[in-house]
């Protein structure tokens, strides 16, 4: 399925169109053919990855109890037991990640809690730092110490940053010679 059409479909629809659409999707989850789908493939103990729409990210846990409709799960990284829908539960290893096709930045289904991304900030300074929240337009960025609130559309992917150094990135050249060497 793509995500990045389906978001864009999304975004061109009315608020009535998407309660509509909400409402149809929860009625057909809510249809015990698709819990049932999930609960024989399940069973208590078992290690698993759900998707927590709050953090826009794959979770671990291990499944402490299953009900009716919604499973008991014990987060790996939070130690907090949860109660997910059956849905929410990735049992075939899905990608979750949704890319949008945008001219710069990064969009919101682009990012996830704890991801590292940069931004330029007023003064032209280039910045990294760790997302610690997703907020409607802007994110919230632990960069050196210090919180910044930055739109999507100024971030940038981060591939290799020294956190260490109050959210700047230190970088050098290598100049290669023709014998494959470097000075």
């Amino acid at each position: 399925m793509n995500f990045s059409e389906v978001t864009k479909a999304l975004n061109d629809a009315s608020a009535f169109d998407l309660y509509r659409i909400r409402a149809a999707i929860d009625r057909v989850l809510d249809e015990p053919r698709w819990m049932q789908s999930v609960q024989v493939r399940l069973k208590v103990g078992q290690e698993v990855e759900y998707f927590d729409p709050q953090a826009n990210a794959l979770r671990n846990g291990m499944v402490l109890e299953m009900r009716r409709k919604q499973a008991v799960v014990l987060d790996r990284s939070d130690a907090r037991r949860w109660l997910i829908s059956y849905a929410a539960i990735n049992l075939d290893g899905i990608d979750v990640h949704i890319r949008e096709n945008k001219p710069q930045g990064l969009g919101r289904n682009e990012v996830s809690l704890g991801d590292v991304v940069g931004f330029v900030d007023r003064d032209q300074n280039q910045r990294t730092g760790k997302i610690i929240r997703l907020n409607d337009k802007t994110v919230t960025l632990l960069c050196g110490g210090a919180q910044w609130r930055v739109a999507y559309a100024y971030l940038h992917r981060v591939v290799d940053a020294d956190m260490h150094d109050q959210g700047t990135i230190e970088g050098g050249v290598v100049q290669l010679r023709l014998d494959g060497s470097s000075q």
